[in-house]
């Protein structure tokens, strides 16, 4: 006798769409993943300034809640989702477990419902020094707090769900890594001739490391001087002057990120912490050589697809770098094959066993 499918509700009522990198891909992808098995019945809840983000699932829009990229306006949408806790509480009442991929639980579920947080990351623990007092006391409360409570915790990294385990005292069990997946089926490998310029897509906070990107390519440019740096991402202007071979890009649509992919000589990723990190598995399924910074989950992500380099040490990011060109067709082939390995299918299967977790 088949099992009743789950009853989720996906609260992301902290979504600020085209504003939140790869935690919005994933969420995206929960959406369109969880309409494709019988093992789930979901519903997404989005703020009204995201209607029509989900691809796959049924979607109710809250109208009262409006989130915005500044820091102010995303604890705006918390308050506002939680003065409206009730009434959203009453849409939400027939799911077996409320899941906040988004890691913010706002609302917090019902008495008889399991809570399922996505931890992408422990930054502000690891690096508080790249966080404000609000920022750490927010996330303290809405990060750890929430994790300990939680019936289970979805981590998108072994790195992940480590740091989870030292830091907040998890059981390990508790804990459900999910990588992140690539739809292969969406990019086009270029295994000819390549452009001549290094891509870098991240937006420009602090930890994504631009300023040694920048000087190792003021060394790599020595011997190459014929690469440019093309950036692309949100907050790019956050980065100040540029050297005139940098092409600062900011928001791209993905048609034209996929043709960056397709076209750089080598997408850099020196990243000084990531939960996971798609942008190195989304130049591999392009075909594009890698070198990416030894940082975080990085490593774990990339397998042996990729140059890996120290994100601190200049000079051995532009190696890193010239090595990846030298390797190019060698790296763009293994890098493909190592791209399919992480499905979105595996991740939405994960999420099924957190789920059942949960509720056992």
């Amino acid at each position: 006798m088949n099992e009743e499918p789950i009853g989720v509700a996906l609260s992301m009522l902290t979504l600020v769409p085209g504003g939140m990198g790869g935690s919005e891909t994933y969420a995206r992808a929960l959406t369109r993943e969880f309409a494709t098995t019988s093992e789930l019945s979901a519903t997404a809840f989005v703020p009204s300034n995201a209607a029509g983000f989900s691809e796959g699932i049924s979607e109710y829009v809250v109208s009262r809640v409006t989130t915005g990229s500044t820091t102010a306006r995303r604890l705006g949408a918390v308050l506002q989702a939680t003065i409206s806790s009730r009434s959203i509480r009453r849409y939400m009442a027939e799911a077996d477990v409320v899941h906040y991929p988004f890691t913010v639980a706002v609302p917090s579920p019902g008495k008889n419902q399991a809570l399922v947080q996505t931890l992408h990351d422990l930054q502000h623990l690891d690096m508080p020094h790249l966080f404000s007092k609000p920022e750490q006391l927010f996330r303290r409360r809405n990060y750890e707090g929430t994790a300990r409570k939680a019936d289970a915790v979805v981590t998108i990294s072994k790195f992940a769900k480590e740091r989870a385990v030292h830091f907040l005292g998890l059981e390990p069990e508790k804990v459900h890594v999910a990588y992140l997946g690539v739809d292969t089926s969406q990019y086009v490998p270029n295994y000819g001739p390549r452009e001549d310029f290094v891509l870098y897509p991240a937006r420009g906070w602090a930890h994504k490391n631009h300023s040694r990107l920048v000087r190792a390519m003021e060394i790599v440019r020595v011997t190459h001087p014929e690469l440019r740096l093309v950036l692309t991402g949100g907050g790019l202007d956050s980065l100040g002057a540029l050297p005139e071979w940098v092409d600062r890009k900011g928001l791209v649509t993905q048609a034209e990120l996929h043709s960056l992919y397709r076209s750089a000589r080598v997408m850099a990723f020196p990243s000084l912490y990531e939960g996971f990190g798609l942008p190195p598995l989304e130049a591999m399924a392009s075909g594009c050589p890698v070198a990416a910074s030894r940082a975080g989950s990085i490593p774990e992500v990339c397998g042996d697809a990729a140059v890996l380099f120290d994100p601190l040490d200049v000079e051995g990011m532009a190696s890193g770098i010239l090595e990846a060109d030298q390797q190019g067709v060698q790296l763009a082939r293994a890098g493909v094959e190592h791209a399919s390995l992480f499905t979105w299918e595996q991740c939405r299967d994960s999420h099924v066993l957190a789920y059942r977790a949960a509720i056992s």
